[in-house]
């Protein structure tokens, strides 16, 4: 079979005709502790006010200050100063990333902290199972829980989005998969492009036959090694073609996605999944590096067809903002592999969820009730956030979500003494794969469900994800309401992993464990608090 080497001809030049198939979208099932139900509905409202604000007059959408929900107006050297009224919303775009969370893994295994800058906490958090309940058709489940923190009158509360249990091999629609391979000098280093081909090959014995692939790979400049190819009469050819790769010379991250989406619209599959597979270091240093500029040269396969890129980091050392900014630009997701298990479990478990789509631009918004709530804080989602008055303007971009997918935000909520009754009500909002009519859900939750104590009570899986949000702040020093220590919080995840018998959870433990043992072979510090981003209400 014939290989293609890229120099920079654009082949978009050729007219093009057919659109990807139309994806499976519809009706949801709500459920919400202590809450309440909404039926679903299609909503017509291209643009619109924010989600109702239950319990605060005023638009509210237009409070919106700087990027952090409700942050006091107070000036860094003038004192206080006024500034507009607090605000009680808080809306992101929807995430399923988990790249932050192996990286940190893969870091700590090698005797050294995670770089601050990497450790974003939501994805730390959504790397475990929350036990949501899943809705019985398409769409979201809204689920909202929470418990007391240990430190005043502070609650963490956990909103939880979930789609329907993934397809399983044989009821999911087919794979077309185009897999862009960094063969640069840097993938000679054990645990990259050896772990790369070991996990292509995994992947290659468990697709059906009815699925498809390509190859591509880059160093200074791209090659095509595999046009779109079935696999059914073929694996052996796939499988020879995945151990020619070797090393090579720079790394032109530019070259192989171009050349990717070009074999990818080529090669486009009718009803499949249709996915461009970045597999990376992500240590771009020769071409176009700015992931804004890589994406702009292949917008139209991506606005035209709907082909979405998912990212898949190795590496010791590894490209992680690039990786990031690129697959959330480019309408996909993001994980992280350090060896054949975690390989496994992203080939075999995650990227069959990632064939087809439930929902897209997806987007949360949480309105804090000012009768309750005196402050609150959205844990992670900085670069993920969307400006309050943009949550029914579905020009806006959100987050894409497939079958099987669950996405928790954690807060933490500070209320008022005395307080009873409702604190939030949580919508989400997304459009439908296919036709792009919106859809929302809601529930509401009251003050009895965030009051119980968090450690000890029957929440476990609540408790996992409060053991993940507290060791990322930690690790970019941070913190929250009722933060252990690390050796507490490594102690309380490995009772968790006893009464979960969740191997992921052990493994929390693990890293937990390394990070306090570093930390105290160094400079024995736990870490100070760092900026707080509360929202007061006033």
């Amino acid at each position: 079979m014939e290989r293609r080497t890229v120099t920079y001809r654009s082949r978009y030049a050729r007219t093009r005709q057919g659109v990807i198939g139309a994806l499976l979208a519809g009706g949801m099932l709500l459920t919400g502790c202590s809450g309440t139900a909404t039926t679903d509905r299609a909503v017509s409202d291209r643009r619109g006010a924010p989600a109702p604000a239950y319990g605060a007059p005023g638009g509210g959408g237009a409070q919106k200050r700087g990027g952090v929900e409700g942050k006091d107006g107070a000036g860094a050297k003038g004192g206080p100063r006024e500034s507009a009224p607090p605000d009680y919303l808080s809306t992101f775009a929807l995430d399923v990333d988990t790249a932050s969370y192996g990286y940190a893994r893969r870091t700590l295994g090698g005797g050294s902290l995670p770089d601050p800058s990497t450790v974003r906490p939501e994805e730390f958090v959504n790397s475990f199972r929350q036990g949501y309940r899943r809705p019985a058709g398409k769409g979201f489940s809204v689920n909202v829980d929470g418990a007391r923190a240990g430190d005043g009158d502070w609650s963490l509360m956990r909103v939880g989005l979930a789609t329907r249990a993934a397809d399983t091999r044989d009821e999911r629609p087919p794979a077309a998969l185009t897999f862009v391979v960094d063969i640069s000098g840097s993938m000679a280093e054990p645990g990259r492009l050896d772990l790369v081909k070991k996990s292509l090959g995994i992947l290659t014995d468990e697709l059906r036959d009815d699925d498809s692939v390509s190859l591509v790979t880059f160093s200074d400049e791209a090659e095509t090694l595999l046009p779109m190819t079935r696999l059914r009469g073929h694996r052996g050819e796939i499988r020879d073609r995945v151990d020619s790769m070797e090393p090579t010379d720079s790394t032109n991250v530019e070259a192989g996605i171009r050349r990717g989406y070009e074999e990818a619209v080529d090669g486009r599959v009718k009803g499949a999944g249709n996915r461009v597979v970045l597999l990376s270091d992500a240590l771009a240093n020769t071409g176009e590096t700015e992931a804004e500029a890589i994406l702009e040269r292949i917008g139209s396969a991506r606005r035209e067809y709907g082909i979405t890129l998912f990212g898949v980091g190795v590496g010791s050392e590894y490209g992680d903002a690039l990786m990031e900014e690129l697959t959330d630009k480019g309408d996909g997701h993001t994980t992280y592999v350090a060896d054949e298990e975690q390989a496994r479990k992203v080939f075999v478990d995650q990227l069959p969820a990632h064939l087809e789509l439930t929902a897209r631009d997806a987007r949360a918004q949480v309105a804090f009730d000012r009768k309750t709530v005196k402050q609150f804080r959205l844990v992670g989602y900085e670069n993920r956030k969307v400006a309050d008055e943009d949550f029914r303007d579905d020009r806006v971009d959100g987050g894409e979500v497939g079958p099987g997918h669950t996405v928790t935000a954690l807060y933490a909520v500070r209320l008022r003494p005395g307080a009873s009754g409702h604190v939030a009500t949580a919508t989400v909002r997304w459009l439908d794969p296919a036709t792009r009519e919106p859809h929302e859900r809601h529930a509401t939750v009251t003050t009895d469900a965030v009051d119980g104590p968090l450690w000890g009570g029957p929440g476990k899986r609540l408790q996992v994800t409060a053991v993940a949000a507290y060791f990322a702040e930690t690790l970019r020093g941070g913190s929250l309401p009722g933060a252990p220590g690390l050796g507490e919080l490594a102690s309380r995840a490995d009772a968790l992993a006893t009464a979960t018998e969740d191997s992921s959870v052990r493994r929390l433990a693990t890293a937990i464990g390394q990070a306090d043992r570093i930390r105290n072979g160094t400079d024995g510090d736990e870490g100070g608090p760092g900026e707080a981003r509360d929202g007061e209400l006033g």
